[in-house]
């Protein structure tokens, strides 16, 4: 067995729900594979919520309070986790985004989040009206945070469908966009990460009222997240996640292949600014 990662409880919220985790299971005197038989989940979700490479849900703390006999220890601590101070509405797509296999996403107007460099989601965020300097440190972190997922163990695929126009209009300044599109293109090297342009050329097509993105496990979509105004919804009514992916499917069909695509965005990164 691996020795475990040595934690700092005062680095994160996250790590300090890990800590605290480990601690008391090591006083309970249980491997991280009993505590998850005992709470219904894998030994694999113990040991990568005490690596902190997966944010613990509600649940999860609830179960681990009852299993280990803590009167709520547990959920107190979920309180102050990673998705704590995000958007109210965004808080539940944080957590079922954390249990995806397959993210597939439909983005017309922007790169899609998962996909952002700081310095550009930092220029999105900051034309929010009336946000304060606090509260756009905080989404900035906590949009940082949640492209984690990408990197861990046993990452999601993500395939992330995006307008042309996203890689053509300058987001910040030219620098700031220079940037964010050298990112694409490294992140599209990962295995995990599929990117396709629907092309000025294409046919008018469904997904012009927005953008969406899918969450799918074991194969069945089961969330969504689809944006509005003023605020984007989560949701898992079978019905409306079956147009979505009907959608999906039908503005991925006008899509240029993945190296195609990545032909055009490198075009646009030896084009801008020239």
């Amino acid at each position: 067995m691996s020795p475990e990662k040595p934690l700092d409880p005062h680095e994160s919220p996250r790590a300090l729900f890990a800590f605290e985790l480990r601690r008391h299971r090591h006083s309970a005197g249980l491997t991280q594979r009993q505590l998850g038989d005992r709470m219904g989940f894998s030994d694999s979700m113990i040991t990568m919520v005490e690596a902190t490479k997966r944010a613990p849900t509600r649940r999860f703390a609830e179960l681990a309070d009852e299993v280990l006999g803590l009167d709520g220890a547990m959920v107190r601590l979920y309180a102050a986790t990673t998705w704590n101070k995000a958007p109210e509405h965004l808080r539940p797509w944080l957590e079922e985004e954390e249990d995806a296999t397959v993210l597939r996403t439909w983005q017309p107007t922007i790169v899609p989040g998962l996909l952002q460099t700081q310095s550009y989601a930092q220029a999105i965020l900051a034309t929010w009206p009336s946000i304060t300097g606090e509260e756009l440190d905080e989404r900035l972190s906590n949009r940082m945070q949640r492209q984690s997922i990408l990197i861990r163990d046993n990452p999601p695929d993500l395939n992330a469908v995006i307008d042309e126009d996203v890689i053509t209009h300058v987001i910040g300044d030219v620098a700031i966009m220079r940037e964010q599109l050298e990112h694409l293109l490294k992140v599209a090297s990962q295995p995990n990460v599929t990117i396709q342009l629907v092309p000025y050329a294409a046919r008018p097509h469904c997904g012009q009222g927005g953008g969406f993105i899918l969450a799918e496990r074991n194969g069945v979509p089961y969330a969504a997240y689809a944006d509005a105004q003023p605020f984007g919804r989560t949701f898992d009514n079978r019905r409306l996640i079956a147009e979505l992916v009907r959608r999906y499917d039908a503005i991925r069909a006008e899509a240029l292949p993945f190296k195609q695509s990545l032909r055009l965005i490198e075009e646009a990164v030896n084009q801008i600014g020239a």
